[in-house]
């Protein structure tokens, strides 16, 4: 048991040392406390608790702290906000906590992090107008808090081999009708066909594991529903059409989203 927490230990260290060293704009010393600040508070808040998969629930905000660096490459505050993300809502910790500890800035970010959180993962497959006004308001804040919802959706789909069947096939379906039109409405085009990719293979495991085996490398492609594809020519496309042919097609909330970022630019800090 013991050999076993001293490994995590490393893991978890390891991690947060990637981070640090690897943060495209972490850099001075003052970032890099900021960042280890950060940690202390979110690994003492989430101490005990454990992911599905078994591993230390810190795990998971530090990978979504650096698939916000490195994949999305936002700032120090991004990158902060990241760590702290599930605090508020999964720890004893509040808004009043994070403000005092990290200034109104980083509170109101991780404040609205945890407010999306009721609009994306709720129970219903669709989202309702009152949920649109929501999100809004939040975007209208700052649009960090979604780069950062899509990170920690990102982390979630690349670990959802731990979840139950019936979870997996949920988290799935939101992720291809929600996640992925907005990253690609935001411009994240790596993010958006990995989430397209990992969602085919939950829900359909066999369509999945066909183009794998004939077209290694862009399995994202049947999201695109091309006719003169090597899908088509297998007869993926036409015995799949629901599921292989279904081409972007803005719907309000894109609408919504588009409007609301029109003339907007992500600040790195």
């Amino acid at each position: 048991m013991a050999a076993k927490v001293v490994t995590e230990d490393h893991e978890i260290n390891s991690r947060l040392e990637q981070l640090i060293e690897n943060c495209s704009y972490c850099k001075s010393s003052k970032d890099e406390k900021l960042i280890r600040k950060a940690f202390k508070m979110a690994n003492e808040a989430h101490k005990g608790m454990r992911r599905k998969s078994g591993d230390p629930f810190i795990i998971h905000p530090l990978e979504v702290a650096l698939i916000v660096s490195e994949e999305i490459r936002l700032g120090v505050t991004s990158t902060v906000c990241a760590i702290l993300h599930d605090v508020v809502e999964d720890t004893d910790l509040t808004i009043e906590d994070i403000e005092n500890a990290f200034g109104k800035k980083i509170a109101s970010i991780v404040d609205g992090l945890t407010k999306i959180s009721g609009v994306f993962d709720k129970e219903s497959n669709s989202l309702q107008a009152e949920n649109f006004r929501k999100m809004l308001l939040t975007l209208s804040e700052d649009v960090r808090v979604i780069f950062i919802k899509l990170a920690d959706r990102l982390h979630n789909m690349r670990t959802l081999g731990s979840l139950p069947r019936n979870k997996q096939i949920k988290i799935a379906g939101e992720t291809i009708y929600l996640y992925a039109p907005l990253a690609h409405r935001l411009g994240l085009y790596a993010v958006k066909s990995e989430l397209e990719d990992l969602s085919l293979k939950y829900r359909c495991p066999d369509v999945y594991n066909e183009i794998s085996k004939t077209r290694p490398g862009i399995k994202a492609l049947y999201i695109s529903g091309y006719p003169d594809s090597d899908l088509k020519k297998k007869g993926l496309y036409e015995n799949n059409n629901r599921v292989l042919a279904k081409p972007f097609q803005p719907n309000d909330l894109l609408i919504a989203v588009r409007d609301a970022l029109d003339g907007r630019t992500e600040n790195h800090n």
